[in-house]
């Protein structure tokens, strides 16, 4: 089984971001190394608002845990309210234009826009344009990341 493989098996057992406790019945899942994750693997599932990939979602030689997912954003559609997350968080726009709602502030990003979401900040994004908006997502938790 190669690592891609075995990291979208983790993360399809995972669901959407959920980590399980290291234990005697859930043994460590092993540290992501370098690798190539091509574009369009692993494919992305229907969702209400688009369309949603794990692409990894595991510890790293100096992160508790690191997580990618791509989503595909529809006309119209967001994230949903706005809300926090413990953990800093790095969007890619690939296509597609949002409107970034941080605290109320929004602005416009579109292709090759990177935004940066700051752990707890009050964040969502809307897809305002005429088309998908797809975007990678990367998160990562360190030891000073809150847990639960």
């Amino acid at each position: 089984m190669n690592l891609f493989t075995r990291l979208a098996t983790f993360g399809a057992v995972l669901g959407a971001g959920a980590v399980l406790a290291a234990d005697s019945t859930n043994p460590p899942a092993p540290k992501l190394g370098s690798t190539i994750f091509d574009w369009g693997k692993p494919e992305l599932a229907p969702t209400k608002t688009g369309a949603r990939a794990i692409v990894f979602d595991a510890p790293t030689a100096t992160l508790d845990e690191f997580h990618c997912h791509v989503t595909r954003l529809n006309p119209g559609e967001n994230t949903g309210p706005l809300h926090r997350h413990p953990q800093e968080e790095l969007v890619i726009v690939k296509e597609g234009t949002l409107e970034v709602n941080i605290d109320g502030r929004r602005r416009t990003a579109g292709p090759g826009a990177m935004i940066f979401f700051a752990a707890n900040e009050n964040e969502n994004m809307t897809n305002v344009g005429p088309t998908p908006a797809t975007y990678y997502v990367l998160q990562w938790f360190t030891p000073l990341t809150p847990k639960g």
